[in-house]
């Protein structure tokens, strides 16, 4: 079984942040994430997880 250091998400954005709460632009922001199509890969850890579910209706996500 592989450790989950060893995990990452590849982590894409699909829609705008302009029309979203303050809150989801700052997630996006600090996520790393910048513009639509840009793509980022964090580590597979729990508050990485939370981020990508308080925002997942602007992402898409991809394990590797």
């Amino acid at each position: 079984m592989a450790n989950t250091q060893d995990r990452t998400l590849k982590i894409r954005q699909v829609r705008s942040g302009i029309a979203t709460k303050k809150g989801h632009r700052e997630v996006l922001r600090s996520l790393g994430l910048r513009r639509i199509g840009h793509v980022v890969e964090r580590p597979d850890t729990p508050a990485v997880r939370g981020m990508v579910k308080k925002i997942e209706y602007l992402l898409e996500v991809e394990e590797s």
